[in-house]
């Protein structure tokens, strides 16, 4: 009895031995590290917008104008001609003596952006010369209203016509029994039927002009004579500019 319990002593400390020594021998596994994401590239820089507006784009000469402008995106900001360097958002006040396209530049990390506008300025009419006594109506009419030419293919009254169409109603509002017609003309291209309907827009948009500075709208009547009553018969661009036109009959 006391032999085998003897043996199982031994044989169980023979197993606890193979255990420690098993343990010891056994590596540890280390997870291997986790794989890292490489990050996104930056969103590129937006680009500047800008905006420049006026309170008015016809005045007389002498007055003055404000113009206002916003921006984002901008790091800076530039008005040409004039004030130059100017904060993201704000307004100025200007006094032109002359017709001026006024022209503002952002600038930032995403590129550039501009905006104008053009002030268009009426100069005072030219000192009426010393006429005769005798002088009638019809001669200071002559004297006073002035046509207003347009590019190829357009109704657009442009910025000499804006002058032109400035004294003309500067002289209508001063005498105010006078009416007139406004012909819309064309040059020789095109059919007749278009130019009858361009001259109609040509005869509208000079009408509008001067409803625009104070003239009645009674007293300006619009019509159109397309290519059919040309000022200049030569097929030139010097002469077709010729016909191009808004022109103004005293109406009897």
């Amino acid at each position: 009895m006391q032999t085998g319990s003897l043996r199982r002593k031994a044989a169980l400390g023979a197993l606890m031995v193979l255990i420690v020594f098993t343990g010891a021998c056994k590596k540890e596994v280390v997870a291997p590290p986790p794989a890292s994401i490489p990050a996104p590239p930056p969103a590129p820089p937006a680009r500047p917008t800008v905006t420049l507006r006026a309170t008015q784009t016809f005045i007389q000469k002498g007055e003055a104008v404000t113009l206002n402008w916003t921006s984002t995106n901008a790091t800076e900001l530039n008005i040409s001609p004039g004030p130059g360097r100017v904060a993201p958002e704000g307004s100025t006040r200007l006094t032109p003596g002359e017709s001026t396209t006024y022209t503002i530049t952002a600038s930032g990390p995403g590129g550039n952006a501009d905006h104008s506008v053009r002030i268009t300025v009426a100069a005072p009419p030219p000192p009426t010369p010393p006429v005769r006594a005798a002088a009638t109506i019809e001669e200071l009419f002559r004297a006073n209203v002035v046509d207003a030419f347009y590019d190829f293919d357009s109704a657009e009254v442009r910025p000499d016509g804006r002058d032109a169409l400035a004294r003309t109603a500067e002289f209508l509002r001063t005498h105010t029994q006078i009416k007139v017609s406004v012909e819309g003309h064309c040059d020789e291209r095109g059919s007749t039927e278009y130019n009858l309907a361009l001259g109609v827009r040509r005869a509208e948009a000079a009408r509008q002009f001067l409803l625009s500075l104070g003239v009645s709208p009674d007293r300006v009547e619009p019509v159109s004579w397309g290519k059919e009553r040309p000022f200049c018969t030569e097929s030139s661009e010097e002469c077709w500019q010729k016909n191009r036109r808004a022109h103004f009959v005293m109406a009897r």
